[in-house]
C-alpha cells in the first residue's frame, strides 16, 4: 500500500493539492481497510514524504522540500540531464499507447469505459494544471488498463513516470487543455464504437500532439 501511494504521487494522482485525500477515501480508491492506509502512511511519514498534522485544518500534507515551489531551475537541469531517456521513452510511447487503445476498443469492459468517460470528463473541467495533469494520468492509465493487455498497462504507467515532469513543464494554458481534451473526445468515441483502427488513429494523433511540444521545449532548453 505505501509502494501504492508513491507511486500515485508520483503520477500526481494524489497529492497535487498540496495534500492527501481522506483516509476513508484513499481506502475506497486502493481497495483496502482503513487501517492498512494508516499504516501506510506511517511508513511514508518516516521516510520523510508526508506529514500528519492536527486541528481544524489538519490532514496528511506532502512535505516539500526546501524551493521546491519554485524549482523550475532543477526541473530544468532534470530535464537536460534526461534528455536522452525522454526521447526514448517519446518513441516508445507512439508505439505502446496507440496499440493500448485499439486494443482496448476491442477488449474495454462497460465498467472500463465508464472509468475513462470520467477521468476525460474529470479532465475537461479541470480549472488548474495540476487538476488537469491528475485527471490525464487517469485517462491514460484507465485505457491502459483497458487494454486487457498487463504488458501494455505497466508500459503506459511507467512511461507516465518517465514523461510526467516533461509534461508538467509544457505551458499550462487553456489552449493545451483544450486541444487535449478534445482528443480525449475522438478516443473515447472511437472507444465507444469498438473501433479499433480509429481508436489507435485517435490516441496516435493525441500522442503526437504531446510529442511535438515535448520536443520543442529539449530544443529550447
Amino acid at each position: 500500500m505505501a509502494e501504492q501511494l508513491r507511486r500515485a504521487i508520483a503520477l500526481r494522482l494524489v497529492g497535487a493539492s498540496g495534500a492527501l485525500p481522506p483516509e476513508r477515501y484513499l481506502a475506497r480508491q486502493f481497495g483496502v481497510g482503513r487501517a492498512t492506509v494508516q499504516k501506510a502512511v506511517a511508513i511514508l511519514e518516516a521516510d520523510g514524504l508526508v506529514e500528519r498534522r492536527r486541528g481544524r485544518a489538519g490532514g496528511t500534507f506532502l512535505v516539500r522540500r526546501a524551493n521546491e515551489d519554485d524549482d523550475s531551475t532543477h526541473l530544468v537541469e532534470g530535464l537536460r540531464a534526461h534528455r536522452d531517456e525522454i526521447l526514448e521513452a517519446l518513441a516508445f510511447r507512439l508505439a505502446v499507447e496507440p496499440s493500448a487503445a485499439a486494443l482496448a476498443a476491442l477488449a474495454a469492459s462497460d465498467e472500463e469505459l465508464e472509468r475513462i468517460r470520467r477521468a476525460a470528463r474529470a479532465a475537461g473541467a479541470a480549472t488548474n494544471d495540476a487538476n488537469f495533469m491528475a485527471h490525464d494520468t487517469e485517462f491514460h492509465l484507465a485505457v491502459g488498463r483497458a487494454s486487457g493487455n498487463r504488458f501494455l498497462a505497466e508500459a503506459v504507467e511507467r512511461l507516465r513516470l518517465a514523461l510526467n515532469d516533461s509534461l508538467a513543464a509544457l505551458p499550462d494554458s487553456r489552449a493545451w487543455h483544450s486541444w487535449s481534451n478534445e482528443e480525449h473526445g475522438r478516443v473515447v468515441r472511437a472507444l465507444e464504437r469498438r473501433d479499433a483502427e480509429t481508436a489507435r488513429d485517435a490516441m496516435a494523433a493525441h500522442v503526437l500532439h504531446a510529442d511535438d511540444a515535448i520536443r520543442a521545449l529539449l530544443r529550447s532548453l
